[in-house]
């Protein structure tokens, strides 16, 4: 389920938000304290942010740039500022869109919906499960826990996910981290795959990866 941060400084447009959201499928999460905005959306790590420009403490905008800086987290502008200059400035600090209030409620979750499809097909978020994959950044998330992988192993993982239910052999996965500049031996892929396998089991997907032996790997 896709995590939606609202940050809003009026009450029932939050409430508003939180009940449509849930309606819609979507997880919510409300920032109501400004003070340590920025800290505290990142620390939650949303898959997504409705951001009001008009915050207390900090200018939404602002907000919009430090968060750009440190992660690549979508974010959609939600204000009552219609001016053409603040939908400019939020487009060029990094907003992936911008509505404004009062917002039909249909065209807001289908402009929500179009974010969350743009991002699957440019290949950058996939599933497993209920695991969601950020494949740029190497990151695997559950609920709110996120796992970093090493290079090697998402390149690992990437091909598995490529070739689910299908039998991987070594040489497979050896070809496709030297094709990815990883130029490994035999046994640092067996490190790898084992590296792999703790960190999905710390995510409850112990038995995610099976060995076939003297064949390779399967992810089921």
């Amino acid at each position: 389920m896709k995590k939606i941060m609202i940050v809003e400084d009026d009450k029932s447009i939050r409430e508003e938000l939180k009940k449509l959201l849930k309606n819609a499928g979507y997880d919510s999460v409300c920032l109501e304290e400004f003070e340590n905005a920025e800290t505290e959306i990142l620390e939650s790590n949303p898959d997504l942010i409705l951001l009001d420009i008009n915050l207390p403490y900090i200018n939404g905008e602002t907000l919009l740039q430090n968060i750009r800086k440190k992660k690549d987290i979508p974010v959609m502008m939600v204000t009552s500022r219609a001016t053409e200059i603040d939908e400019v400035l939020s487009m060029s600090y990094g907003a992936d869109d911008f509505i404004t209030k009062p917002y039909n409620p249909t065209i807001l979750l289908l402009r929500i919906g179009a974010i969350f499809k743009r991002m699957e097909h440019q290949g950058e978020i996939v599933t497993y499960q209920d695991l969601t994959i950020y494949r740029q950044k190497g990151i695997i998330k559950k609920e709110n826990t996120e796992i970093i992988l090493t290079k090697n192993e998402m390149i690992i993982l990437n091909y598995l996910l490529n070739n689910q239910n299908r039998i991987v052999t070594r040489d497979e996965l050896m070809t496709d981290l030297w094709n990815n500049n990883e130029y490994i031996n035999d046994n640092a892929l067996t490190v790898n795959i084992s590296r792999l396998r703790n960190k999905l089991k710390s995510v409850g997907y112990e038995d995610a990866i099976e060995t076939r032996k003297g064949i390779g790997y399967i992810l089921i």
